[in-house]
């Protein structure tokens, strides 16, 4: 299991936290304090070369001070189960850990435990990609989730009727994790995979869902629209407001249309559908 760095910054807005997870992959950040926040790397992420030089200039313009030290696997459950609240997406859906009541008032109730992956709900990325879920007819469905982290939406898109779900995800605790999230969930039709987009392309899908970053969604744009029936539906989301329109123009040059964006907290989801021949 892979061990994490903490890094504390003081006076760090909504904007620099999006920069910190888009370009420099932290993936979690919680607030400490009222004033420091908390951010999370993996420790491969932070001995990449040049990492520490190019994150300090970044902190240095943004006049942003920082510590950092080494967190243990066994006690990332803990920092998070001590500040988790459930994500509710209007009537559609909540997302809790196992030690919450479940919420009555929402259609699809979801039970998270994230362990080291991610994806909880609270992100503005994975709440816009549950959101736009909620009007997709996924009954009898094929779906790909693309990066699933904790399995957060191949359980949704189970629930609301997928016919077979494959997830795939790079990160072994991230494949352990959704494998486990699944069955807390009764959701017995998700395939995981750990691996990429080559293990999960033999064959077609009738929805997309895709929560990654920017770079990932570019570089692997097509054969993500070569693997989506023609006329059907690609979300994706891991994307600044200021890269969206680079995103939704490549996947147009791919055989794409445009439907939808959605934005919250400095990131957008993007719904498309496939050009029929």
């Amino acid at each position: 299991m892979e061990y994490y760095k903490e890094y504390s910054f003081d006076h760090l807005s909504e904007e620099n936290m999006a920069v910190l997870f888009s370009l420099y992959g932290f993936e979690s950040f919680q607030e400490n304090d009222g004033t420091t926040v908390l951010g999370y790397i993996t420790h491969s992420n932070w001995e990449k070369d040049n990492f520490e030089t190019e994150l300090q200039n970044y902190l240095n313009e943004n006049n942003i001070t920082s510590q950092v030290k080494d967190v243990n696997p066994q006690n990332w459950n803990a920092i998070w189960e001590a500040s988790f609240t459930p994500v509710v997406v209007d009537t559609f859906c909540s997302v809790r850990a196992d030690f919450h009541p479940k919420n009555a008032s929402v259609k699809h109730d979801l039970v998270i435990n994230p362990k080291m992956a991610f994806g909880t709900g609270h992100h503005g990325t994975t709440w816009m990609m549950m959101k736009f879920m909620e009007s997709i007819d996924f009954r009898g469905k094929y779906v790909l989730d693309y990066g699933c982290g904790t399995g957060i939406l191949s359980i949704l898109a189970s629930k609301c009727g997928a016919k077979n779900i494959t997830a795939v995800d790079v990160e072994k605790e991230s494949f352990d994790n959704t494998v486990d999230n699944s069955i807390i969930n009764d959701t017995h039709n998700i395939d995981a995979v750990c691996g990429t987009i080559v293990d999960v392309s033999e064959k077609k899908y009738d929805v997309i869902l895709a929560n990654i970053n920017r770079h990932i969604l570019i570089d692997t744009g097509q054969s993500l629209v070569g693997l989506l029936n023609d006329n059907d539906i690609l979300l994706l989301s891991g994307v600044l407001e200021a890269e969206s329109q680079m995103v939704i123009d490549h996947y147009i040059s791919l055989g794409c249309n445009f439907e939808k964006m959605l934005s919250r907290e400095g990131w957008v989801a993007i719904k498309l559908t496939k050009v029929g021949v």
